[in-house]
């Protein structure tokens, strides 16, 4: 599993079959200190996230096994949301709201 946190949503005008309904959005991997780390990337959600989210993902073959209907060509899918992380001694992630 690996941090990332969403970036974007990503629209599709063909799908593949098996993947009707299931959000694309696009990712940016963090490091161990909250820093992006490489490239971006697009991830099946089959969890409710939206951009800004951190959320946790898997590749590979783990990826397509995590999707509605599996076989399907996947490379990546968040598979929860975080809502709290430190690393280091950092925060990571959005401020909580203040207590109104």
């Amino acid at each position: 599993m690996y941090l990332a946190r969403v970036i974007g949503r990503l629209v599709a005008t063909r799908r593949y079959a098996g993947l009707e309904g299931v959000p694309l959005q696009i990712l940016q991997p963090l490091d161990e200190y909250g820093a992006d780390m490489g490239d971006t990337l697009v991830a099946t959600a089959v969890v409710s996230t939206g951009p800004g989210d951190l959320v946790h993902f898997v590749d590979g073959r783990e990826g397509a096994l995590a999707c509605p209907v599996t076989f399907v060509p996947v490379d990546a899918a968040i598979i929860g949301y975080v809502e709290q992380c430190y690393a280091n001694g950092k925060f990571i992630g959005r401020e909580l709201e203040a207590k109104r």
